[in-house]
């Protein structure tokens, strides 16, 4: 029997439906589900496959669903089979099936969940692609996870993943950044100049005055002394020292970043910069293949809503053809001086990404480039024919709280609390965890007060206080020595007839679960439904102990019920398995005992 039971009874229904109706079309086979029973007292499993094949048998589906449940009781490991609703066929298993899992999962480890439905697929998944300004704040951190644990998530399913990070290095706001970095280097070689004075030499002001850039005008000193400065520390033209300060202060955030996102445990394969994307042609080889397709014209665009005609500068623009493929307007890929725009460039890089060997893209935003997903899903699928998928995921804001309060902005950014400051502040963990608590569309408050609690709802806690509880009892029957070993091997071979207490079999079906939660979640990038699959079964699992504690025949080490004890032992293991096995997912290490 497949590691999924849902999988297999699936397998299962596909064939009761072959010999029912021989010629279902294969669309509409994928699109039959067997999933959990909302209400356990309806049974383990539920499937639509009635609902499905009304329409091309001509049949009512309660009626299809009738023959089919007359088939379906008939299958191994299946006690009963009943239609129910409209069309659905509710499954009952017999008790042995579920108990099944447990050696499953004991054999397996933290492998328990693991699937090829991916088929080696190749997909990229971009996240974080911070602009290279400053230090990472809790913005970036939110899509930082996201994009961490779905990659994760799609690895553990079979699919062939790279996980990359955009560096923005060619616009106008890494100008600024090196012109901010240059006054902190004039400032180290004790610049006359007063801030507002330098201020007035730059192209649109001092953008970026955060202390962080301290260290970096310190370093360029010891890196090339006085010679990027004039007389008495004076500024030189822009054109002497603007490519080494970029280029200097650039690697300086960049590796900060990198610290930043190591701290949070969140891992990149490629860092794929902007500037060099450039410099190989792959923006001039996209616009290229546009033209050459007949995807660009020289034209004038209506004014933006809102807009008054005085701020509309109407002139003719190479114009990407975007309506034809979904986009609400057609889009300029030139700026007024000639200059690409930030999507030709970011169109060119996506080409490249194809070119490496993507076969399926997915990007992680901030929410507030929503308006930008049509027209780059609408670019994708202009310069690949089609080929390769662009699927976006956009991530809300992050509110930081304490005592109900926002927390006051960091001295050190300048503008935004860092992302270090919150992982110093209640360590990384929480901090992966607690960013999936949600789904990612959802506006966060991170209270961190409650974060750190030690209080049932306070999913952190409850997950891990769960797997504590699961060693605990493990490390006790262990010390008393009179249960034999609790090693994983040992456990999958005790027999577990006694394990039949409703409590008990309710935990063993959420174990059953997980290998199609996983599946349902890599598919739909939905990382947050491990923190919600997490916090149910640790629910169910302090269920057990919490009845233990009113019925001693539930009790999970019982000196006087040897076998008994085994077998529950057995199942605390499996529960820890799978824990560790979600966290591992989230990229969350489980804790041994909670102190």
């Amino acid at each position: 029997m497949s590691e999924c039971l849902f999988q297999h009874y699936r397998h299962q229904v596909l064939a009761a439906v072959h010999t029912l109706l021989p010629d279902v079309p294969e669309e509409t086979l994928a699109r039959i589900e067997v999933t959990p029973t909302r209400d356990p007292s309806h049974g383990d499993m539920a499937t639509n496959a009635a609902l499905l094949l009304a329409k091309t048998a001509r049949r009512k589906p309660a009626d299809i669903a009738g023959e089919l449940a007359a088939l379906l009781e008939k299958t191994e490991g299946v006690a009963s089979a009943a239609s129910a609703g409209p069309g659905f066929v509710n499954l009952t298993l017999k008790p042995d099936t579920l108990r099944h899992i447990l050696p499953v999962i004991l054999k397996a480890g933290e492998a328990y969940g693991d699937a090829q439905t991916g088929n080696g697929v190749k997909v990229n998944v971009e996240y974080v692609s911070a602009n290279p300004t400053g230090p990472m704040h809790v913005g970036h951190c939110r899509g930082a996870v996201v994009g961490d644990v779905t990659a994760s998530l799609l690895a553990k399913t079979g699919f062939d993943v790279t996980r990359e990070f955009y560096i923005n290095d060619a616009g106008t706001q890494v100008r600024a950044l090196a012109w901010a970095a240059y006054w902190r280097y004039l400032q180290a070689l004790g610049t006359k100049l007063t801030e507002d004075e330098f201020a007035a030499l730059t192209p649109n002001g001092l953008q970026y005055k955060g202390d962080y850039l301290i260290p970096v005008g310190e370093d360029l000193v010891g890196q090339y002394g006085r010679t990027l400065a004039g007389d008495d520390a004076a500024p030189l033209p822009e054109s002497e020292w603007l490519g080494t300060v970029r280029n200097f202060t650039v690697a300086h955030m960049l590796v900060a970043i990198k610290e930043d996102m190591h701290a949070l445990g969140v891992k990149h394969d490629v860092f794929t910069s902007e500037a060099q994307v450039l410099r190989d042609g792959a923006v001039d080889a996209a616009i290229a293949h546009l033209e050459k397709e007949g995807l660009l014209y020289e034209g004038v665009l209506e004014p933006p809503k809102g807009k008054l005609p005085d701020d509309w500068e109407e002139r003719e623009q190479l114009l990407f053809r975007a309506t034809d493929f979904g986009d609400d307007v057609d889009r300029p890929l030139k700026k007024s001086d000639g200059t690409n725009t930030y999507f030709a460039n970011d169109i060119g890089y996506h080409a490249d990404k194809v070119a490496r060997g993507a076969q399926v893209m997915i990007d992680i935003w901030g929410a507030d480039h929503g308006g930008y997903v049509k027209r780059m899903k609408a670019a994708v699928k202009a310069v690949t024919g089609g080929s390769t998928p662009l699927e976006v995921v956009l991530c809300q804001i992050v509110h930081i709280l304490r005592n109900g309060e926002p927390v006051r902005m960091s001295k050190r950014a300048g503008t935004f609390v860092t992302l270090r400051d919150l992982i110093d502040e209640v360590g990384k963990d929480v901090v992966r965890f607690t960013m999936l608590t949600r789904k990612s569309d959802a506006q966060m408050e991170f209270d961190l007060d409650h974060v750190v609690a030690k209080q049932r709802d306070n999913p952190v806690f409850y997950v891990q206080y769960a797997h504590a509880r699961c060693r605990s009892v493990l490390r006790a029957a262990t010390e008393e020595g009179s249960y034999g070993a609790t090693d994983a091997d040992v456990l999958a071979a005790v027999p577990l007839d006694t394990l039949s207490a409703d409590v008990e079999m309710a935990l063993i079906r959420r174990l059953a679960e997980w290998p199609r939660l996983v599946e349902a979640a890599a598919q739909a990038r939905e990382p947050h439904r491990v923190a919600f699959y997490l916090t149910d079964l640790a629910g169910d699992f302090h269920s057990l102990w919490n009845h233990g504690r009113d019925d001693a025949a539930l009790r999970f080490l019982q000196p006087e019920a040897p076998e008994a004890t085994r077998a529950r032992l057995a199942l605390v293991a499996a529960v820890a398995t799978v824990i560790r096995s979600g966290l591992a997912v989230m990229g969350v290490e489980p804790v041994e005992e909670m102190r």
